[in-house]
């Protein structure tokens, strides 16, 4: 039988402009299972990215209901959601975030450190490894590639052991041939490690990978 690890009930989302309130997400439901990879598509302007950062906890719906692993974040103040992000789920943006003063090694680390996990470097090494960066180990962002710098990134996601983990446009930044890798190695580990994977892309490849897909139009849902 299907766990579902992620619920949304009714999100909606809305801001006020000089011009009025702007409608960015209205009456979104949806259900994700353990272990499944799901793809959130639609034009630019359409919600998505906005929409992942309510699933993930970065932010708040202006009404609707998120459960991320049986939590109702939606109830929670920025710490306490702080604290679910930090012990289920990871990140991978289209602009890597990695910390420039840090070598991929240390950036790999960091969500281990802050879990006060006293085995970080070894994890580190090991999931550096995966990711064909054993060599690049101490060396700086500044140092690396593009797809070097998103393989760190996706280290660093995979490496906290997230039971869900969120891609926002992982692809984005990548020429076509990194980028196939990038997808090849973002469901190589999400099928060893049974992780749950949300992501949100304009990446047809990436998309067509997922077990299935939603589509946002004008802030709602349309499949």
């Amino acid at each position: 039988m299907s766990e579902i690890i992620l619920s949304a009930d009714n999100i909606g989302k809305t801001v006020p402009t000089s011009a009025g309130d702007l409608n960015i997400l209205a009456a979104i439901d949806l259900e994700i299972n353990k272990g499944e990879s799901l793809a959130i598509v639609g034009a630019s302007g359409s919600g998505k990215t906005t929409l992942l950062g309510i699933l993930a906890g970065l932010d708040l719906p202006s009404e609707g209901e998120v459960v991320l692993n049986q939590q109702k974040i939606t109830s929670m103040d920025e710490e306490s959601r702080a604290l679910v992000r930090g012990a289920d789920v990871g990140f991978v943006f289209q602009s890597f975030q990695l910390l420039g003063s840090l070598t991929a090694r240390e950036n790999v680390m960091l969500p281990a450190e802050l879990r006060g996990d006293g085995n970080a470097e070894a994890l580190a090494d090991e999931i550096l490894e995966r990711v064909g960066l054993k060599d690049r180990a101490d060396h700086y962002p500044r140092q690396l590639s593009g797809g070097e710098q998103q393989r760190v990134a996706i280290a660093r996601a995979f490496a906290s052991d997230p039971k869900i983990l969120f891609a926002d446009e992982p692809t984005g930044n990548l020429d076509t041939a990194t980028g196939v890798r990038i997808i090849e190695l973002l469901f190589e580990l999400n099928a060893e490690r049974n992780t749950t994977l949300v992501l949100v892309t304009h990446d047809e490849r990436l998309a067509s990978r997922c077990n299935r897909r939603i589509v946002l139009e004008a802030g709602k849902r349309k499949s």
